[in-house]
């Protein structure tokens, strides 16, 4: 799993949408915009421990549903996989020539266009 701060980042991302207005701006505010729970509550107009609360009550939601969708895990081990079968391709490209090395050439520029889309 990675850095925790990343790990909140990706699950903001992919489960985002399913938090309220308010749960999603607080959460975004605290973890990605670095605001501290003071911040927020002053200019909220709340308790910095009601702020907590419904920060920690959004992520409670994000976990739940990785844990029973996987869709971030899955995200991530997908990455691993494509950045091993890049690193062995690159291997392969030094170490043949002719038609494996174009094949090989061929290969590599299509999955730079899969990480980009």
């Amino acid at each position: 799993m990675p850095e925790e701060t990343v790990w909140r980042t990706m699950l903001f991302d992919f489960y985002g949408e399913l938090l309220t207005a308010k749960q999603r701006e607080y959460f975004d505010l605290h973890y990605n915009s670095d605001l501290s729970l003071a911040e927020i509550a002053e200019s909220s107009g709340i308790s910095r421990q009601g702020v907590w609360d419904i920060i920690r009550r959004a992520e409670a939601i994000l976990r739940e549903t990785e844990e029973k969708t996987g869709l971030v895990a899955r995200f991530q081990a997908q990455r691993e996989i494509l950045r091993s079968v890049e690193s062995k391709l690159r291997a392969l490209e030094q170490i043949t020539d002719g038609e494996a090395q174009t094949l090989t050439r061929e290969i590599l520029g299509r999955l730079s266009e899969f990480k980009q889309a």
